[in-house]
């Protein structure tokens, strides 16, 4: 029997070029950050995608793509999402540009992992309840060049009913980005959990019940009880090794994009 080949790994430093075999995408690594890779390609094309799961071709070959080991000053606290923390500093006032996040748990995981930083970079945190009304919302808003609104939405993928509504909201002053999870809680790595995986759910059950009635979260009649399973979720995450690659691309994005160009 033939050996299987073992792909090499290979840092993410800055410059290297490399090919993404799903899309053909090929491009110069401009930066490598937590779980995200950013490439350029020779026309300023930027994309950015997940290292985990990824694959790479380097002169015609495979590669799998890593963060680049960093020598790190023994004792720095960092944040929950990565960077070194900022001690001594006062919460920065609020800047008129914010983020919106589809609901409640979306609200508290942010907060968990990138509250330090949204609180240094003075970024509010709001809650839509929906995108049902998101053009409207967004008009309301009025964004501008000092204004700036980034916008957090579940299950985006093609064809989705988000997807639509998204496609309503047409300004360079507001970004949209999003996750492919039915719901936010998918976003946490099983692994985070203790659980080989996310259980599916049949068609017409509500996906918060199905998933505690499958995993064994219910109260003592035996019911789904999702307040007790998001409470599970939630204390799963310490920091951003907790998350998916999905969602730490797409948080990272909209806070790049509300604070561009400030100081």
């Amino acid at each position: 029997m033939r050996s299987r080949r073992e792909v090499p790994q290979l840092p993410a430093e800055t410059g290297l070029v490399v090919e993404d075999t799903t899309s053909g995408f090929c491009g110069a690594v401009l930066r490598c950050e937590r779980d995200c890779v950013e490439l350029e390609d020779a026309r300023g094309r930027v994309r950015t995608f997940p290292l985990r799961h990824a694959a790479f071709l380097l002169d015609g070959d495979p590669v799998t793509l890593v963060r680049p080991v960093r020598p790190a000053a023994a004792g720095v606290p960092r944040s929950a999402s990565g960077p070194v923390r900022v001690a001594g500093t006062r919460a920065r006032t609020a800047r008129a540009s914010r983020i919106w996040v589809e609901g409640k748990h979306d609200a508290e995981l942010v907060e968990r992992v990138w509250g330090h930083d949204l609180r240094v970079d003075g970024v509010v945190v709001e809650g839509l309840d929906g995108v049902d009304h998101l053009a409207a919302r967004v008009a309301e808003f009025g964004p501008g060049p000092d204004r700036r609104l980034g916008v957090l939405v579940d299950h985006l993928v093609a064809g989705s009913k988000e997807s639509r509504l998204v496609k309503t909201v047409r300004t360079p002053h507001v970004l949209v980005t999003g996750h492919p999870y039915v719901d936010i809680w998918q976003a946490v790595r099983p692994a985070a959990l203790g659980i080989p995986g996310w259980p599916d759910v049949p068609r017409g059950v509500p996906w918060k019940d199905g998933v505690c009635q499958a995993l064994g979260w219910v109260d003592r009649s035996g019911r789904a009880d999702p307040a007790q399973g998001w409470c599970r979720v939630l204390g799963a995450v310490a920091s951003f090794r907790d998350l998916e690659p999905a969602l730490l691309c797409a948080v990272e994005q909209l806070i790049d994009f509300v604070t561009a160009g400030s100081q």
